[in-house]
């Protein structure tokens, strides 16, 4: 989901930097996971060009090992450019995040091979990309779209969410089932607009993708707000084979973290991506906005959907009785940094450090706007 431009305060025009701090970073600890140490931080110019394209908008990233690069998507709708993702480089150590290089810009493209119309040309072909993962098994990309939903008295526009498989090189191969569940409706009803598929993963195994939603379907009950703990969102287990949904859980989201300036002005939590440790534990990203207040609160936490109820034949979770939903244990909040952080919106392990540890590398969307960054955080799992 995009922030809400006009509201936003004016901060610094972004520049390459870097932060090298070491301190320990951590909040609790879940399950054993490891502890997030810091290693550091770079930003990317604003509207930097890139192969005929302006740079922003990094809504997902995934870490292919095979070829040492990062996939990047981009939530342009088609509108500054034709919808893309990027690869680039990220050169770290366990001492120091030293610089980001792009390496190459590749077009989305529909199935008759043309890139994604924006809206002014065909809004209901206009996709907005939210994440994009590497299934190395198979050698291909997937990446998910929120769709459209646009209801007013001059117009009505409707596209349904989806889940599409591509080649490296940016062409369709395959799409995911929808449930009927996620389908745009011109009522109250189904997925709430900027709300859909904001996340995505695969077991390690690759048998299996998890799609989350970003914020509440409008019957499973009302979007988060300030100390409110009803928000429950949805996330959807296909299984790689079919494409089919095979089950679906209900995940409770924080409140929205501070009351919005004015108190009417725009402001929303939500998950704005996952991370697939197994069958069974994810990685959970909720970035909470508010108008008026400078940071996002990101907050990342592991996720257990062990003993979580299947409520895939649930149609409203507000009325539902007898739900169990996910577990899930605070893991890291980025407030502890003390710094600006941006909407983070992605996610993802990179390579094993020198000393044996796993690196942790976390993007935000900047939504194009001068008064954001594209940051980029590399953390190192300490066990």
């Amino acid at each position: 989901m995009k922030k809400i431009r006009f509201f936003l305060l004016t901060i610094a025009t972004a520049a390459i930097t870097s932060c090298a701090s070491t301190h320990k970073v951590t909040t609790a600890t879940a399950n054993n996971f490891g502890q997030l140490r810091l290693i550091g931080q770079q930003i990317i110019p604003h509207n930097m060009p890139f192969k005929g394209t302006v740079t922003g908008g990094l809504s997902g990233i995934d870490y292919d090992a095979s070829r040492q690069q990062y996939y990047m998507i981009c939530d342009d709708r088609s509108e500054l450019a034709p919808a893309r993702f990027y690869t680039a480089k990220l050169y770290f150590t366990a001492q120091s995040f030293d610089s980001v290089r792009f390496t190459n810009m590749t077009s989305l493209l529909q199935k008759d091979g043309s890139t994604y119309p924006g809206a002014k040309v065909n809004p209901a072909l206009t996709p907005d990309p939210e994440a994009l993962r590497y299934n190395a098994k198979k050698g291909c990309l997937v990446w998910s779209s929120e769709g459209e939903r646009i209801v007013n008295a001059r117009d009505t526009i409707l596209t349904n969410p989806g889940v599409y498989e591509i080649s490296p090189d940016g062409h369709y191969l395959d799409s995911f089932a929808l449930p009927p569940a996620f389908r745009m409706q011109a009522t109250d009803n189904g997925p709430r607009r900027n709300g859909v598929f904001e996340g995505l993963g695969f077991t390690p195994d690759y048998r299996y993708t998890f799609v989350s939603l970003e914020e509440p379907r409008y019957e499973d009950g009302p979007r988060a707000d300030v100390g409110d703990t009803t928000a429950i969102i949805r996330i959807i287990k296909f299984d790689n084979n079919t494409r089919q949904a095979i089950a679906q859980y209900a995940y409770r989201l924080e409140p929205v973290a501070h009351p919005a300036i004015p108190a009417n002005a725009f402001k929303v939590n939500g998950i704005s991506d996952i991370m697939v440790l197994s069958e069974h534990q994810l990685l959970s990203i909720e970035r909470s906005f508010s108008s008026g207040v400078k940071s996002c609160t990101i907050k990342v936490f592991l996720v257990n959907i062990d003993q979580a109820t299947d409520v895939s034949q649930i149609n409203s979770l507000k009325t539902a009785t007898g739900v169990k939903t996910v577990t899930k244990s605070l893991l890291f909040d980025f407030a502890t940094l003390g710094k600006y952080i941006d909407n983070i919106e992605g996610v993802t392990f990179g390579p094993v450090l020198p000393n044996g540890h796993k690196s942790l590398v976390f993007v935000a969307d900047n939504n194009f706007s001068a008064a954001e960054e594209s940051q980029f955080f590399v953390f190192e799992l300490v066990p």
